[in-house]
């Protein structure tokens, strides 16, 4: 009597029995709505890894006085300041440069993204006996590699519009299609493939990330297991431990960011291309701006993307769980 009324007031846990077709659309879902939000952030990003942080940390610097805190805050206060004269100089539309195609590539960029790791997780669970770390470190790497092949060209265009906007290039107010053609008369159609070789580096990024959060969301399901139903603080340690999973997988492969745009960069009025190849674009930047180049526009990129990951796997979560099967 007294173990059927225990069992009674810890329910098991409960998993999600979920369709294929349903990760597509709760990636994409997701995807979407994290870029719409912080797509200022975005075109910031992508300028300062063009042209480096220096004049936004001169922007900052003389601004706020000296001390540790101030020191601390001025990263935060170059972005508010950029951000502002973007707005001032080109108007509110500059902060959504290059969202159109933005959001074509993001959209089925995370719905392949999460069906290629949700599905290839499971065929490699099956195949191993069991879904380890390593299991999830594998199907998230293969995962980024198919979306990476995949959504190249649109990142290209993206990149170039956001670019050519900054510029005062009429190429920043043209449509994407005309970006598109644009490329592929002067590059080539490899032209649309530049960084992609830098991005397939960035699978390292996107394998840390999925098994963090796969680690830091089990222990919360067997927390929320042990409460009963999922309340909103269960719902907000998934939004937690997505930003602390972006926040550490960010952070320790972030250069491979900066390879990429460069890569990506344009060629100038004499159709010369300063960056090519990963080793040369390497030793350029670090030999015109040390290290720290290759940490320009980690600011506005963890502002955009710790936020942008958690709204996306909180919305994918939430799809999951209202669309998908219970299954004790």
């Amino acid at each position: 009597m007294e173990e059927s009324q225990r069992r009674r007031r810890v329910p098991a846990a409960v998993e999600r029995r979920v369709d294929p077709w349903l990760h597509f659309v709760a990636g994409g879902l997701g995807g979407m709505a994290g870029a719409v939000v912080t797509s200022p952030l975005d075109v910031l990003r992508t300028r300062q890894q063009l042209y480096g942080s220096a004049a936004a940390a001169a922007a900052a610097t003389g601004a706020s006085p000296g001390g540790m805190l101030a020191r601390a805050a001025r990263p935060l206060v170059s972005t508010a300041q950029v951000l502002r004269e973007l707005c001032v100089k080109e108007g509110v539309r500059g902060w959504f440069a290059g969202l159109g195609p933005s959001l074509v590539g993001i959209v089925p960029s995370r719905a392949i993204q999460f069906f290629a790791y949700a599905n290839g997780k499971q065929a490699l669970a099956r195949w191993n006996g069991a879904e380890t770390p390593l299991v999830q470190l594998a199907a998230a790497a293969m995962a980024a590699i198919v979306t990476t092949t995949a959504t190249s060209p649109i990142w290209m265009v993206k990149t170039r519009m956001q670019v050519a906007r900054g510029q005062g290039g009429s190429a920043g107010s043209s449509s994407s299609l005309a970006c598109l053609r644009a490329i592929v008369q002067r590059e080539g159609v490899r032209g649309l493939y530049k960084g992609t070789s830098a991005a397939y580096i960035g699978a390292s990024e996107s394998a840390i990330q999925w098994m963090i959060y796969e680690q830091l969301k089990r222990l919360s399901s067997a927390r929320s297991a042990a409460r009963g139903p999922r309340s909103a603080a269960g719902w907000f340690e998934y939004f937690g431990a997505a930003a602390l999973a972006k926040l550490l997988a960010s952070v320790v492969t972030y250069p491979h960011e900066v390879l990429r745009t460069r890569l990506r960069q344009p060629p100038d009025e004499h159709g010369a291309v300063k960056y090519r190849g990963l080793v040369r674009s390497a030793r350029i930047i670090f030999a015109e701006e040390g290290m720290r180049g290759f940490y320009g526009g980690l600011t506005p990129h963890l502002l955009r993307t710790v936020p942008n990951a958690a709204i996306m796997f909180l919305a994918y979560e939430l799809v999951v769980h209202r669309f998908g099967g219970a299954r004790r």
